[in-house]
């Protein structure tokens, strides 16, 4: 990541991208102090399959117009009901609303998560 782009700058982009979409239920996780695997999650839901890919590509298209920032790897396809896009510091999950529920990431990371 730049360093004029701090992780902070970073997932208030992915929020805002995510509810020009219409993300369901976005929430950020700071796991600066809970990993090294990034310093926020970010977690959103769409209410389809194609809501998802379609959050996905916002989020992609939000940090590389306004950035120049392409993410480190994507996990999912078209059609799939979690997606993840990796931004080294803010890893993004977008998930279909009965999956989000069955991982609980939220409470997995014991977080003191604050919705947004």
């Amino acid at each position: 990541m730049s360093e004029e782009l701090s992780s902070k700058q970073l997932v208030d982009r992915i929020v805002k991208a995510l509810e020009d979409k219409k993300g369901v239920d976005i929430e950020v996780i700071d796991v600066e102090d809970k990993t090294t695997l990034a310093d926020y999650f970010v977690i959103a839901s769409g209410n389809s399959t194609t809501q998802i890919k379609a959050l996905t590509d916002e989020v992609e298209y939000a940090l590389k117009t306004d950035y120049s920032l392409y993410p480190d790897h994507i996990e999912g396809r078209s059609g799939d009901r979690w997606m993840l896009i990796d931004y080294k510091d803010v890893v993004v999950h977008i998930f279909h609303p009965e999956d989000r529920a069955r991982y609980n990431l939220e409470q997995l990371w014991e977080t003191k998560s604050h919705e947004v």
